[in-house]
C-alpha cells in the first residue's frame, strides 16, 4: 500500500458548507488538507507549495473552476497537478468541458463521502505512483548517462591505445633503416592531408593515415643485409625486397576492424602502379585500392627527400619534377594532382618531423 502522509489535497470552494462537509469528511484520512475559498486564492496557494491533488469547485465568482484549471494546465510548473471538478450541473456538456480542460475526474454534489474518499484515494495513489516513475526514470537516466560515459572513457582509452600501438608497430619496422623512425609519422600526415581531398570524410582521411603507419611492416621479414644493403640490389635481392607487401599483408590478414583491415590494403597494394606495372600482383588503376594509391606517392615523395643507407637525399625539384612526370604510369594523375594542391602543407607538416 502506497503512503499518502506526506500529501496534501487542496479543495476550493466559494461555499463554505461545502468546505466544510468535505474537511470532515477527509479528516480522517492520512493526507494533508489544504483549503482555498475562490480561484485566486487557490492560485495563490498552488504558487507557494503545489498540492498533489485539487478539488475545485466549478461554479464560483470572478474565476470560475474552468478558468482556474486552464491557468494551472498553461503553467509547466503546475499541469501535471491532478484536478478533480466539483459540480453540480450534471449535463453532458459541461461534464465533457471539464475533461477537455484537462480534468482527471469530476464529482457530482451533493457529495457521497464514500465515494469523494474512494475518488481522491485513487487519484493520489495514481499521483504517487506517477511521481515515483518518474523519480525511478530520472535515477535510471543518471545512471545510463554515467554508465554512457564510463563506457565512452573506456573506448576512448582502447582507441588511444589502438593508434598507440598502431604507431609502434610502424616505428619499430621503419626504425631498422631509420633510425628515427619519422618516415611513417611523415607518411601518415602526407596520406592524412592528402586524403582529405577527396571524397572520404575527415574520420576515413585520418584512418587512413593510420594505418598507412604499417604499410611496410612486412619488412620485419626482410633481412638486414638485404634491407640495409648501401648500394644496388642484386635481382634475386630484390626479389625478396619486394616480398614484404606480401608479409605485411598476412601479419594484417584476418582484421576485424576497419583500420586494420585498410592497413592489410595498404600494405599489400603501396607498390603497385597505375599503369599496372607495380608488384606483387601487378593491379591497374583504379583496382588499387585508393588508399593504396595515395600512400604510395606519399611513400616515393618522403623516400626520395630522406636519406638512406643507399642514397643520398634529392631535392624538392627534383621529386616533384618526377612524380608529375610518373602521372598516369606509376602514380594516379588525379591523386598527383591533389598532392601538388596540397604541396605547401605537406611541406609544412615534414618540418614537424
Amino acid at each position: 500500500m502506497l503512503d499518502l502522509s506526506e500529501l496534501t489535497v487542496l479543495i476550493v470552494d466559494d461555499t463554505k458548507t461545502n468546505i466544510d462537509i468535505l474537511v470532515n469528511g477527509l479528516s480522517s484520512e492520512p493526507y494533508s488538507i489544504a483549503v482555498a475559498i475562490d480561484g485566486e486564492s487557490a492560485l495563490d496557494i498552488v504558487s507557494q507549495e503545489q498540492p498533489d491533488l485539487i478539488l475545485l469547485d466549478i461554479m464560483m465568482p470572478d474565476m470560475d473552476g474552468h478558468e482556474v484549471c486552464r491557468r494551472l494546465k498553461n503553467n509547466p510548473q503546475t499541469a501535471m497537478i491532478p484536478v478533480i471538478f466539483l459540480t453540480a450541473l450534471e449535463n453532458i456538456e459541461n461534464k465533457t468541458a471539464a475533461f477537455e480542460g484537462g480534468a482527471v475526474d469530476y464529482i457530482t454534489k451533493p457529495f457521497d463521502m464514500a465515494e469523494v474518499k474512494a475518488r481522491v484515494k485513487t487519484h493520489l495513489e495514481l499521483s504517487l505512483s506517477k511521481k515515483m516513475l518518474a523519480d525511478q526514470n530520472r535515477q535510471l537516466e543518471y545512471l545510463v548517462q554515467k554508465r554512457t560515459r564510463e563506457l565512452n572513457d573506456v573506448n576512448l582509452q582502447l582507441a588511444e591505445t589502438q593508434i598507440e600501438v598502431v604507431m609502434r608497430l610502424g616505428l619499430g619496422t621503419e626504425m631498422r633503416d631509420d633510425e628515427t623512425g619519422a618516415h611513417v609519422q611523415r607518411i601518415r600526415k602526407m596520406v592524412e592531408i592528402i586524403a582529405s581531398k577527396t571524397q572520404t570524410s575527415d574520420t576515413t582521411a585520418e584512418l587512413w593515415g593510420l594505418a598507412s603507419t604499417m604499410h611496410d611492416v612486412g619488412k620485419v621479414g626482410i633481412p638486414d643485409a638485404i634491407l640495409l644493403k648501401p648500394g644496388k640490389l642484386t635481382e634475386q635481392e630484390f626479389a625478396i625486397m619486394r616480398s614484404h607487401t606480401i608479409i605485411g599483408a598476412k601479419i594484417l590478414s584476418d582484421g576485424k576492424s576497419e583500420l586494420i583491415r585498410t592497413a592489410h590494403d595498404i600494405a599489400l597494394s603501396h607498390h603497385e602502379k597505375w599503369n599496372g606495372s607495380g608488384y606483387p600482383k601487378k593491379l591497374k588503376g583504379n583496382d588499387i585500392p585508393l588508399a593504396g594509391r595515395i600512400t604510395a606517392l606519399a611513400d616515393v615523395f618522403d623516400a626520395l627527400l630522406s636519406r638512406r643507407p643507399y642514397k643520398e637525399p634529392w631535392p624538392l625539384e627534383k621529386v616533384t619534377d618526377l612524380i608529375n612526370s610518373e602521372r598516369t604510369e606509376h602514380f594516379d594523375p588525379e591523386i598527383v594532382d591533389l598532392f601538388m594542391e596540397a604541396l605547401p602543407e605537406i611541406i609544412k607538416s615534414r618540418e614537424h618531423f
